[in-house]
């Protein structure tokens, strides 16, 4: 019950004959500054409540009246009833809407109607990916029904707007809140949020306007793709209600794995070995690309680990240009030597001036025969 000391009137920052829509607006906007999300200081929550108080007070004209003539709201009265309490919070979510931007009259929730997109997925090779494909898929969806032209409509039927939204597809629902009578836009249910009923029914679609049906869809792929993008087709997706939009059917491509190549971005990495001959002297080797072999130059001597960049011998970008093929060298030793090469290795290692080990026994003998 409202204690007789309080001043609502003042509460609210009004005049004693102040409207309906003068007490409206200043509890919007006193609201808005004592909200305890929004106001500082201990007393925030306490003045928050006040002015709900005031408000539900001078908002309801036998309220107002008791309170102007007694002092208080209703003198019979120990506290809020269940209705009143109902009208309380249902005007606390009209509060949080304006602190959420919405209007004090609601928002529409929209049913779609409108075709939601659709995914699948494909599976190609690197070299597929490089030069792009056209990729065939089996995809069961919601199309248009081709009975009835995505009408909804049998044969000889019609579609006439919707009576009880007068073919909006919405319709307005009032209710009573601290705030007075809130209305709020909401979907026609009779009609399905489309504005209209059709008169009869397609049997085929039971007058939605589509049907499920497996059909086949070309995807093209373009040159260039990585693994795990998208590619859009449009109109391909569940068709809309009644003729409404399709939606779209998104594709995602999975690129398999090369035998020796390997992709970073728009680079290609491979990884080449090389003797030690080769990698003391430099050279000029052919070594497998994406489609052809390709020269890789490089000069004397590198190491394991080190890498020849062969520019352009990448993948294609999907905005022009190419990457590059990045060639990993390996160096590699021989396990085994002839004699002759055993001689040169021993005679390079005299020059650096390099201890190596004497051939053994067996060494010697294998040698001796083969000599």
């Amino acid at each position: 019950m409202a204690a007789a000391s309080k001043d609502y009137y003042a509460a609210l920052g009004v005049k004693r004959d102040a409207s309906n829509d003068e007490i409206k607006k200043a509890f919007r906007h006193k609201a808005r500054e004592t909200h305890p999300d929004v106001a500082e200081g201990d007393g925030a929550e306490e003045a928050f409540k006040e002015i709900n108080e005031a408000y539900e007070v001078l908002s309801d004209p036998e309220k107002r009246g008791n309170y102007d003539r007694f002092g208080t709201a209703d003198p019979h009265m120990g506290g809020y009833g269940a209705a009143d309490a109902g009208d309380f919070f249902g005007g606390f979510e009209d509060i949080f809407s304006v602190f959420m931007g919405g209007g004090m009259g609601g928002g529409a929730r929209q049913v779609r109607t409108a075709g939601r997109d659709m995914r699948a997925q494909i599976t190609v090779t690197l070299q597929e990916a490089a030069t792009g494909v056209t990729r065939d898929i089996e995809l069961t969806r919601d199309a248009p029904c081709e009975t009835c032209g995505s009408s909804g409509a049998a044969p000889g039927g019609s579609a006439k707007p919707c009576v009880a939204c007068a073919g909006t597809g919405q319709r307005r629902a009032q209710r009573r809140t601290i705030l007075g009578v809130m209305e709020t836009v909401v979907p026609c249910e009779r009609c399905g949020a489309t504005g209209s009923i059709v008169d009869p029914p397609c049997p085929a679609c039971s007058g939605t306007g589509r049907a499920r049906r497996t059909e086949r869809v070309s995807v093209e792929v373009p040159a260039g793709i990585a693994d795990g993008m998208g590619v859009r087709v449009p109109g391909k997706g569940e068709a809309g209600l009644r003729g409404a939009a399709p939606g779209d059917l998104i594709v995602t491509a999975r690129v398999e794995t090369h035998e020796f190549l390997h992709r970073e971005g728009d680079d290609l990495h491979l990884m080449l070995t090389i003797d030690i001959a080769q990698a003391s002297l430099g050279a000029t080797i052919k070594a497998p690309g994406l489609f052809d072999p390709v020269d890789v130059a490089f000069g004397g001597g590198v190491q394991t680990g080190d890498t020849v960049k062969v520019k352009g011998g990448g993948m294609p970008r999907l905005r022009g240009g190419s990457g590059d093929l990045i060639v990993h060298l390996k160096v590699v030793v021989p396990r085994k030597l002839t004699k002759r090469q055993r001689e040169i290795l021993s005679e390079l290692a005299e020059t650096f001036g390099t201890k190596v080990a004497d051939p053994t026994p067996l060494r010697k003998i294998k040698d001796w025969l083969t000599g």
